[in-house]
């Protein structure tokens, strides 16, 4: 049998040195960095003075059945009416916003979770309903919802289509049936493909496979069969997340046995591998954990310097205009960021009493707000473009100002993960699945936070 394994990038020893934890920088500051006790007067005027297009996101949390490697918020019950006393509380959240953002559009809406498609048709229908009475939706606005295959029939892929959806995620994770069972999500490869052709014969324009790297009992040759398997649905874009096994902050996880897990060379093999396969496809490796056809609107972007990184991951559009409706959302809009109620009695309590649900938050100083142009040109792009940034900026001397990062920076570009002069940084091919690691060092939160929060690098 032809040996899969990849040549790895990185020697056993530098694996070793940069397997730490650190943030995915789908923000800065991150929200561990938020604090109690915001005022919902500070979201109120970041959202009047906000640009003129914005994007949603809406949390569904309710799943079906508990998938042990999930650390998303999420209840999980067989109940469906349990999201209609939620659709409730946001149409009264949403009626909070109505008047603020009464002359803004939104150009994009997602649906995350939880499981979206845990909700009834009725259901789906009756958001979609309170969404466009409360909101001005620009005509051509790009809506997309995750899919759980296992609570999605062709009936509802029809329905979404009809309501306007035309993005699709479906979360696969892996294909391989004993990785399933270990994870509590056994979902057939026959399920998805009839799912994914349905979908294109409706005339979706955009679908997205999630998979994830790093499950238990994950193998070179198991995950090569997977990737073939992913191949041959030809997704527009695929989302390959690192498994975060953080068992002490999920519970479920708990379930998951750590000597079941790849770890250090093995893991990166993984998504060494997948890396190999989807370039030979014709994928552009986006950044971290994405990749897309050229013609995809991320790699346009991504072409044309104009990709963008928030909390859903990386976009096009959205990244200090992005609002989050929902239990435990998280909103950023017009440098300030604010996250709602993790917990859904609060939430709705909140909201019961026509208050803002807002849980916690931080205004970005005038430091935060260069900190995180950087660190989103550099996860984005990989390299910046010094005197062009110092104008922006009105910066006099780039590296007096960050005379901080260079003790940090120094190691990594001995290691080979990074370069720069006066006039340009630049991460380096094998720096860029580190990247996270080369952002930290403009971090200047880390040192206060507990790392052990975030998940693993490496």
């Amino acid at each position: 049998m032809m040996d899969l394994a990849p040549q790895l990038l990185w020697s056993s020893d530098l694996i070793q040195k940069y397997s730490v934890n650190g943030p995915r920088y789908t923000s800065y500051p991150t929200a561990l960095s938020l604090v109690p006790d915001f005022p919902a007067s500070a979201v109120q005027a970041a959202l009047a003075g906000s640009a003129a297009e914005l994007c949603l996101y809406l949390h569904i949390p309710f799943c079906q059945q508990l998938c042990y490697y999930c650390g998303c918020n999420k209840i999980v019950t067989r109940h469906s009416t349990k999201a209609d006393l939620y659709l409730l509380a946001l149409e009264q959240e949403m009626g909070l916003y109505q008047h603020l953002l009464a002359d803004k559009t939104i150009s994009q809406l997602h649906l995350g979770g939880g499981t979206p498609t845990f909700l009834t048709e009725e259901q789906l229908s009756l958001l979609m309903q309170l969404l466009r009475q409360h909101f001005v939706f620009q005509a051509d606005a790009e809506l997309s919802i995750e899919i759980d295959p296992r609570s999605c029939t062709l009936d509802k892929l029809a329905h979404l289509r009809e309501l306007g959806f035309s993005r699709l995620s479906f979360g696969v994770q892996d294909f391989d049936e004993q990785v399933q069972v270990a994870i509590n999500r056994v979902q057939s490869e026959e399920l998805v493909r009839v799912l994914v052709l349905h979908a294109r014969a409706l005339g979706f324009t955009s679908i997205n496979l999630d998979l994830v790297y790093g499950l238990p009992y994950q193998q070179i040759t198991s995950f090569a069969e997977t990737l073939d398997k992913v191949l041959q649905l030809d997704p527009d874009r695929v989302s390959l997340f690192s498994y975060a096994h953080m068992p002490t902050r999920f519970a479920a996880q708990r379930k998951i046995p750590t000597q079941s897990l790849p770890q250090g060379e093995d893991k990166l093999a993984l998504l060494q591998l997948a890396i190999e396969r989807f370039s030979q496809a014709g994928y552009q490796c986006i950044g971290m954990d994405h990749f897309a056809k050229a013609t995809d609107k991320l790699a346009i972007a991504q072409q044309q310097g104009k990709l963008q990184r928030n909390f859903q991951g990386y976009t096009t559009a959205g990244q200090d205009a992005l609002v989050g409706l929902g239990v435990s959302s998280i909103s950023q809009v017009n440098g300030v960021i604010w996250q709602n109620q993790k917990e859904l009695k609060q939430y709705q309590q909140q909201l019961a009493l026509g208050q803002w649900p807002v849980d916690k938050g931080l205004s970005l100083t005038k430091d935060d707000k260069i900190r995180a142009a950087l660190i989103s040109q550099l996860i984005c792009h990989f390299e910046l473009d010094i005197p062009g940034f110092c104008q922006r900026f009105a910066l006099t001397d780039f590296w007096d100002y960050f005379a901080d990062v260079l003790p940090k920076l120094e190691p990594l570009r001995m290691d080979g993960l990074v370069s720069y002069s006066n006039d340009h940084i630049q991460v380096t091919a094998p720096g860029r699945l580190l990247v996270r690691v080369v952002c930290a060092c403009f971090d200047r939160y880390l040192a206060t936070s507990d790392n052990l929060s975030y998940s693993k690098v490496v």
